[in-house]
């Protein structure tokens, strides 16, 4: 078996890696939007919404907690889930500077995307320049003796 080759990358990006690792699973998804969309619920609550088995929402919670994407509050025997916001506004701004192109420099966006030569009328090739014969087409002379 061959070995993985390991990469130190930066904190942000090890960072980032690890919130999308968490959130790349549909119900994880389903989970974090339930609770953007009312912070604050219990497993149980989460169980009325997502039609799946009260131990898988809870491994699911499991995986949001570990990866710090959830705070967990202890409210007498209920457990209280709400959205570590900190973590949401560290993958925000990743995506925001990703998509305005920060991330990119100018020679990077030249070097992935080259400009397209624009190609002027008188440039573009003829098959009649190339000496190519149309088979079902009469030459010229024939044609300008018809007219």
């Amino acid at each position: 078996m061959g070995t993985t080759k390991h990469l130190d990358f930066d904190q942000e990006t090890n960072a980032i890696a690890e919130i999308c690792k968490a959130l790349g699973h549909p119900t994880r998804m389903q989970i974090m939007t339930l609770l953007w969309n009312k912070n604050n619920r219990t497993c149980g609550e989460i169980v009325s919404l997502i039609p799946l088995a009260q131990s898988t929402i809870s491994k699911h919670l499991l995986e949001l907690k570990k990866a710090d994407l959830l705070n967990v509050k202890n409210v007498g025997k209920k457990t209280i889930y709400s959205i570590e916001v900190e973590k949401i506004q560290i993958l925000k701004k990743y995506l925001t500077n990703y998509l305005s192109n920060k991330l990119l420099s100018k020679e990077a966006e030249i070097a992935i995307l080259p400009p397209t030569p624009k190609i002027k009328k008188r440039d573009k090739l003829h098959l009649k320049d190339l000496n190519y014969q149309f088979p079902n087409k009469k030459n010229d002379s024939a044609q300008s003796n018809m007219e």
